[in-house]
């Protein structure tokens, strides 16, 4: 393997980068069905996590549940496990028809390292952010009495942490997201490691389900723009939109660094080292 790659040779093929502009893309049904499935994706991603958070809060509460409020409900770990495991779920039902991004950040990452065109970007972030509001619509409808009461699921930052924090949490999250994401689904990964099968989806939920268990604490976890942009539509409240700011800022800057350095210092770099004519 390595005496190949010193000549000049790959036993992968990488995918040629995406037209920035696509205009046949447009003319094409399967642009517009993976729309479609981005749209039905995050709507239901949005259903099952945010109706998992306004459950959780609802039999934790004192009022409530007047006997064990405190260890009642699925807890921090169980709304960790329901955003990973509806990822996972979602990304390997999707990804042979839209690629299942089901996340404006991802889109953005895949956009700047040329995997997708500005076209399909634009058209999935739109679908993302408009399912993620009918997600949070159905559940507001489905639990009308609670989901104001819980404040909807939305993400605020916690007390006691500055902006700046809120903001490097976000950050941090969505690279170690969207860095799984490009290495999960690297064809030369998949070409080395072909002895270990690997199913993508599977370390894409689990990265989500880990930043979760260390974020909701400071932010709620957001690394999704479209998952807190729905929340806060639906929810509406002063407090949450005073920050929101800081779900797209961290989400999408998150992402930019992950793309960079798996696109640019280690695919690269590794490429220079073996003396091959490879360039991601």
């Amino acid at each position: 393997m390595a005496k190949d790659e010193e000549y000049g040779t790959k036993d992968y093929t990488d995918p040629p980068p995406a037209p920035l502009v696509d205009l046949e893309e447009i003319t094409k049904w399967s642009l517009y069905r993976a729309v479609i499935a981005e749209f039905v994706a995050t709507m239901l991603f949005l259903y099952v996590t945010v109706a998992t958070v306004i459950g959780y809060k609802h039999q934790s509460d004192p009022n409530v549940n007047l006997t064990d409020a405190a260890c009642s409900g699925v807890g921090i770990l169980g709304i960790a496990w329901a955003f990973g495991g509806m990822i996972f779920i979602l990304v390997y039902c999707t990804a042979g028809i839209s690629g299942g991004h089901i996340n404006p950040a991802v889109t953005f990452g895949l956009f700047l390292a040329r995997k997708v065109s500005l076209v399909r970007a634009i058209l999935y972030i739109l679908a993302q952010c408009l399912g993620a509001i009918c997600g949070c619509g159905l559940v507001k409808g489905f639990q009308r009495a609670y989901y104001v009461r819980y404040g909807g699921g939305a993400n605020s930052l916690s007390s006691g942490y500055s902006k700046g924090t809120g903001v490097a949490a976000e950050i941090i999250g969505t690279f170690v997201l969207v860095y799984t994401v490009f290495s999960a689904t690297d064809p030369k990964r998949n070409a080395r490691d072909s002895h270990v099968p690997v199913l993508a989806p599977l370390p894409i939920g689990f990265a989500v389900f880990m930043v979760h268990l260390a974020t909701i604490p400071i932010t709620g976890t957001g690394i999704n723009p479209a998952r807190s942009l729905g929340a806060a539509v639906v929810y509406n409240h002063e407090t949450t939109w005073h920050d929101h700011w800081i779900f797209w800022v961290g989400p999408l800057a998150g992402a930019a660094f992950a793309c960079i350095y798996h696109q640019y210092v280690l695919r690269m770099s590794a490429g220079k080292a073996h003396g091959s004519s490879y360039h991601a």
